[in-house]
């Protein structure tokens, strides 16, 4: 019945008008700022570990723009997974950096979209699906009744989805080698036998290696990218990522991965995922990070 109700709220959402459902999340935003919630405490940790340099006063101005979006992404979300392609397709205003996208697709090599938790990147993902054949993992919510809306929005916009496990790596490495795309985010602390450290914002930080597996694997190409929330609508910008991501030697390639997220961050700083709890594996020795 929890489950029920929380999907009904949800999907009566997804019918607010973008602006209004934008609106909505400012005011919850500043309400989870001014009563100092978690993910606010959180995003002031992270922010003062990251950019030592900022006063207590900027990190927590930036904290408090960081929860406006992330309560916009709240509740403009519904609306993308009811929506689809064809009601977010006219909301993309601008694509930055379309040519390091589409030059990658005529090498036909295969094209891995980094996409680091920033803006919505549900948009992304259903934008991208539309450009050419894309395979993507994924990782099924909790929720049964949220994993058929999320599943059928993205597979209707044209995605396929495989699992998150060996067989499903193995079907990205061969759509790779087909020349198709796939999007991996790639800033959530992966497993340990899925991750090493790598410097990321001047920080020791447990990174992924299945961007690096994937890449010597298939031989595919890389772009970071992002939809970054605009006035109206989302912004598509496309980066390139530094040659170094391509080295045979892991640590090489993920300090090389990490040094194009923080390209992306830089664009709008205000729309990371700074709540997230990112340093939570610390190497040995080191003191833990949030109480």
């Amino acid at each position: 019945m929890r489950n029920k109700l929380i999907l009904c709220v949800l999907k009566s959402i997804s019918w607010l008008p973008l602006s209004v459902a934008r609106v909505v999340g400012k005011v919850l935003g500043a309400l989870i700022a001014i009563l100092n919630l978690q993910p606010f405490r959180t995003a002031k940790i992270n922010l003062a570990l990251c950019y030592p340099e900022m006063s207590k006063q900027d990190i927590k101005r930036l904290s408090a723009k960081r929860m406006s979006h992330l309560a916009q992404a709240l509740f403009e979300t519904p609306k993308v997974w009811r929506a689809g392609n064809a009601g977010v397709g006219d909301k993309i205003l601008a694509i930055k950096g379309l040519e390091l996208f589409e030059t990658s697709l005529l090498e036909g090599l295969g094209t891995i979209l980094v996409i680091p938790h920033q803006g919505n990147w549900e948009v992304l993902g259903l934008w991208a699906s539309q450009q050419a054949a894309m395979t993507s993992l994924y990782d099924p919510p909790r929720m049964v009744e949220l994993e058929t809306w999320i599943k059928t929005s993205r597979e209707q916009a044209g995605a396929t989805l495989v699992p998150t496990n060996l067989r499903g790596v193995a079907a990205l490495i061969k759509a790779l080698q087909r020349g198709e795309i796939t999007g991996i985010l790639p800033d959530q602390q992966p497993p340990p036998n899925s991750g090493d450290f790598a410097p990321f914002l001047g920080i020791q930080t447990q990174t992924m290696t299945l961007i690096h597996k994937l890449l010597q694997r298939s031989g595919s190409r890389a772009l970071m990218c992002t939809a970054l929330r605009v006035r109206g609508g989302w912004e598509i910008h496309f980066l390139p990522v530094a040659r170094q991501i391509y080295s045979e030697d892991q640590q090489t390639s993920l300090a090389a991965l990490n040094q194009g997220v923080e390209a992306i961050i830089a664009l709008a700083p205000e729309q990371y995922q700074w709540e997230y709890k990112r340093f939570r594996a610390r190497p040995d020795g080191e003191p833990p990070v949030y109480p």
